[in-house]
């Protein structure tokens, strides 16, 4: 029996990252042999063990053959004389198909160190194509290591994958699991960038992949394109270090520009009624968690509104706040707060006033929440006496008094004047 730690822990000691999770291989053994060290079986497809003292995970080293489209489509097998180049050949990628032995030596039978030093993703083997997920997982390396290029080799396999459906076999889970993974990357941009080279964002998510070639007003985006602009602003997501829900608010704010009619082009009026629906949609076929859905609806309605604060009248502010159920969410108004700034700081020009100065809406509308929450509702429902069909009236009125005394504090007119962005 031997046991070699494999593929990403061995890749990232290797660029001097830390390492999270080390994965085991383990060689010329048998399941009855590891059962008797001490090893409980974990492996539901093949044979994965977790070690007595560290829980870490330990898999007999196997080939697979594919019987079916998609992922779930092979059959895995084992046995003592498997070697560790037969389970190594399987892997996706060069940079994941290395080994380190027990005496620290690196085994590297298809050039992963020379992957690591020329920054490339080259697929181990034609056995890449058998799986789809790999597309997403390589996008998603993509994501965190900007600084490799796929190889023309791999990009062109991926096409081909593509082409024959194997990325349409996907289930939805699996989509959003590796999406939401990427997109808590440094740089979930060129995950998109990646999908998008080999064709598959077309095919899993369509309502993205029409923002590029949609052009939108110069004097507010440099970049003039929308796809460029949502990666600008997923990007901003990300060096801010945002959630997952702010990242995915981000990623979809602008989704209704992707089908307004050319005729409504650059100005896009209409496209946040038109984003929320397809958001819906996309979110209900990927089975998006609620919290991610529920922030990118209100994001992609809001976002142009948010950008407009300085224009709004207090019983717009208070309504806005209304729509978004804000009083009794407000930490998700925040968060949609966020999600418009990234947007703002989303252009193409490093030197552009909306990429570099304070974004002063967020603030400023937070405090007319706060102004708005201070009310109390139950006073105004009590001065109502009997007429309880009043209430929501009053207090709404109430709200508007305290945000309108706000707006013309002394904080809020100097808000006011320290604005310098413009809408959207």
């Amino acid at each position: 029996m031997k046991i070699y730690v494999v593929g990403g822990a061995v890749r990232d000691e290797l660029l001097g990252l830390p390492v999270q999770d080390r994965d085991h291989v383990v060689v010329g053994a048998t399941p009855d042999a590891m059962l008797a060290a001490g090893f409980r079986p974990v492996g539901k497809d093949f044979p994965v063990f977790l070690h007595p003292e560290t829980q870490e995970e330990y898999a007999l080293a196997r080939t697979e053959r594919k019987t079916a489209p998609g992922y779930h489509g092979f059959v895995f097998h084992t046995d003592p004389d498997v070697t560790l180049e037969d389970d190594l050949i399987r892997r996706d990628l060069t940079i994941n198909a290395m080994a380190r032995g027990a005496d620290g030596a690196i085994v590297d039978p298809y050039g992963g160190r020379r992957d690591l030093a020329a920054r490339v993703f080259r697929h181990v083997s034609e056995a890449f194509a058998e799986d789809p997920v790999r597309i997403l997982r390589l996008a998603r390396f993509a994501a965190r290591f900007p600084a490799f290029r796929v190889a023309d080799e791999t990009l062109s396999l991926m096409k081909k994958m593509v082409e024959e459906g194997e990325v349409d076999a996907l289930v939805p889970e699996r989509v959003w699991q590796e999406l939401a993974r990427g997109l808590m990357e440094n740089h979930p941009s060129r995950m998109l960038a990646v999908l998008r080279d080999c064709g598959a964002l077309a095919r899993i998510m369509p309502e993205l992949d029409a923002l590029w070639g949609v052009p939108q007003p110069p004097k507010h985006h440099p970049e003039v394109d929308t796809g460029v602009h949502m990666m600008l602003v997923i990007d901003v997501s990300a060096e801010q270090r945002h959630s997952l829900a702010v990242r995915f608010a981000a990623l979809m704010h602008d989704l209704g520009k992707g089908i307004t009619p050319p005729d409504n082009w650059p100005s896009h009026h209409g496209h946040e009624g038109m984003g929320a629906k397809l958001i819906g949609a996309v979110c209900k076929r990927l089975k998006v968690p609620n919290d991610c859905r529920d922030l990118a609806l209100i994001t992609a309605r809001e976002h142009g509104n948010v950008a407009r604060a300085f224009e709004l009248r207090a019983n717009t502010i208070v309504t806005l706040c209304e729509r978004c159920d804000a009083f009794r969410k407000p930490e998700r108004f925040a968060d949609m707060l966020l999600a418009a700034e990234c947007d703002a700081r989303g252009r193409g020009d490093a030197n552009h006033a909306m990429r570099t100065r304070a974004y002063l809406q967020r603030p400023y509308l937070l405090a007319a929440l706060a102004a708005a929450r201070a009310v109390n509702a139950g006073e105004v429902a009590a001065g109502c006496g009997e007429n309880k069909a009043q209430i929501p009236d009053a207090v709404h009125h109430a709200r508007v008094s305290a945000v309108s005394q706000w707006v013309y504090s002394a904080d809020g007119a100097k808000a006011y004047a320290d604005s310098t962005l413009g809408p959207d």
